[in-house]
């Protein structure tokens, strides 16, 4: 088992490899496929020869100094306290170490497998019951969660349980919301949270991990409206409810046996607290049909890459028009300092919520082929 300090000095040494050199498509064409040659300032971009690094100044300039900055946090982002550590940058020897790799929910984390099928369902962790959240917590939150050590001690799990890479989405959900109280953007939920949730794709394969928001919101019914093109026309219209903890894989353990979970549409089971529902397409062009049945309380868009998509800028200006606060998180803090600037450009004022870490971002490092910029899914958020 790697302590603390070897899993960090393991994590410093697998920064993603930059692919593409940053003066591609200058006059002349790049000298080799991968770029080696990193700028002296910065370090975050790189070329393929001297020729593209000089010809490219007059743009890499602009933003050297900005990227600089971003790349003294490399060390703050992948700090984390668990002790299982990715071996290599798909994360496939970890994963394999934990019998988990091209296993249910698992597929996702790792790109060396056959193409998932969008109809395929996964219903338990594939861990052991002493790995994983099976069953209600031992006593319920007497404070507001801050980082995943704070949540694997209250759910009493060990620090080389790998369940945090799949448990982000639902502990961003929970930290976007704590984000928001504490600005005062959002009431204090009582009887149901309304969330709608925009841009989802690959958890679209792992809703199962959702359920955790039981524990998250004890009591609370929750609504969560997942909105994007990315979901099949298939499933369209779809409703998933959840009434128990994703079980663990042991036959014998009493999460098996607590209470059936019904997943059709329409069942109305009355221990059911978290009910999604999918909707294919873009949020302002859906978002009258949603509200007639679930008027939000707050609106998520994870890793969304508001800069890089033009079908986000309708989005923001229905979301301002619409008065909801909304949380955006992106993989790495230059997505979100452009998304910020696309932002403000469209509502004519600064964020409400500043851009700042998500302590509950996934600690496995997101590959980037242009920068060496350190990359989590969910990384940073902000919020209008």
């Amino acid at each position: 088992m790697a302590s603390n300090d070897s899993a960090a000095q393991e994590r410093r040494r697998r920064r993603p490899t930059v692919t593409e050199c940053a003066g591609r498509g200058s006059e002349t064409p790049c000298t080799q496929d991968l770029a080696t040659r990193r700028c002296g300032l910065c370090g975050a971009v790189a070329y393929c020869s001297t020729t593209h690094q000089i010809s490219h100044w007059s743009k890499h300039r602009k933003e050297c100094a900005r990227l600089e900055e971003q790349m003294k946090r490399m060390d703050v982002l992948s700090d984390f306290p668990f002790t299982f550590f990715i071996q290599d940058e798909s994360g496939c020897s970890m994963l394999s170490s934990k019998g988990v790799h091209q296993i249910g929910l698992w597929k996702p984390e790792c790109s060396c497998g056959p193409t998932i099928s969008m109809d395929e369902l996964y219903d338990d962790w594939a861990l052991p019951s002493s790995l994983c959240p099976c069953l209600e917590p031992r006593s319920q939150l007497s404070s507001c969660l801050s980082c995943w050590d704070d949540y694997y001690q209250w759910r009493h799990l060990p620090l080389h349980s790998p369940v945090a890479l799949l448990l982000h989405w639902p502990l961003t959900v929970y930290h976007c919301f704590q984000v928001l109280s504490a600005h005062s953007s959002i009431s204090k939920v009582k009887a149901e949270l309304n969330i709608h949730y925009l841009g989802p794709e690959k958890e679209l394969l792992q809703l199962g991990v959702f359920r955790e928001l039981l524990a998250l919101f004890p009591g609370v019914q929750i609504y969560l409206n997942l909105v994007g093109p990315s979901i099949p026309q298939f499933r369209d219209g779809e409703t998933v409810n959840l009434c128990k903890y994703l079980p663990c894989a042991e036959e014998s353990c009493i999460c098996k046996s607590l209470y059936p979970d019904p997943v059709a549409e329409g069942s109305n089971h009355r221990n059911t607290t978290v009910r999604i529902r999918l909707h294919k397409g873009f949020y302002h062009d859906r978002y009258r049909t949603i509200i007639k049945d679930s008027y939000p309380h707050l609106i998520i868009a994870p890793n969304a890459g508001v800069a890089a998509y033009s079908s986000w800028l309708p989005t923001v200006e229905l979301i301002k028009e619409m008065g909801i606060p909304a949380i955006f998180t992106d993989f790495c803090e230059e997505a979100a300092n452009l998304a910020a600037s696309c932002i403000s450009s469209v509502t004519g004022r600064p964020l409400r919520v500043p851009i700042q870490i998500n302590p509950f971002r996934q600690p496995m490092v997101v590959e980037d082929s242009v920068l060496y910029l350190p990359c989590y899914s969910n990384c940073f958020l902000f919020g209008m």
